[in-house]
């Protein structure tokens, strides 16, 4: 049996759960709502403020759906009711961040400003000009946009500079003058 999957989940007051006859859970809480489809093999019950989930057979495919579906359900319910951030840093001479309305607007060394735009599901907040927070209530579109913004730069290893997550280490090399 999956540790992951057969550990139960749950779920905080305020939030309210859905789960319908094609296993499309819905999950309602006090920072927005969340709704996935789980794939049909997988059981999912909803009794007593706990969400159990389950799989028909230990066939590879459902012993790998089963901790997976169990992490999404889960994801949702941390979402709803605490949501997520991932924290970059901007590294380098001249690069900076600011925060134009809805938009964010970034000096990356490049001839022109880097410009991302907000989403509705997604809130950026620049507190320092070298320092991006990205938060949000699903957790794989918060990572996915925190992906995007520091591919416009990613750190390179010589001199670390460019955007980098707040925990990541950049390995750095040495430069020609270590052939000596």
């Amino acid at each position: 049996m999956s540790r992951i999957g057969r550990t139960p989940i749950t779920i905080p007051a305020g939030v309210d759960i859905n789960i319908s006859d094609t296993n499309v859970v819905t999950v309602k809480g006090p920072k927005g709502t969340l709704e996935k489809a789980i794939s049909p093999e997988i059981g999912i019950s909803f009794d007593g403020g706990v969400i159990n989930v389950t799989r028909p057979s230990d066939i590879p495919r459902h012993r790998s759906l089963h901790g997976l579906s169990r992490s999404l359900v889960n994801n949702m319910v941390v979402g709803v009711t605490d949501g997520y951030k991932k924290e970059l840093d901007i590294n380098g001479v001249g690069f900076r961040a600011t925060k134009e309305g809805k938009k964010l607007v970034m000096n990356l060394g490049f001839s022109h400003q880097v410009i991302i735009e907000e989403t509705d599901s997604i809130s950026i907040d620049v507190p320092a000009p070298n320092k991006v927070i990205i938060s949000g209530i699903d957790k794989q579109e918060v990572g996915q946009f925190a992906a995007d913004v520091r591919k416009k730069r990613p750190p390179e290893p010589y001199k670390g500079k460019g955007i980098k997550y707040v925990d990541e280490v950049v390995r750095r090399k040495e430069g020609k003058t270590g052939v000596k």
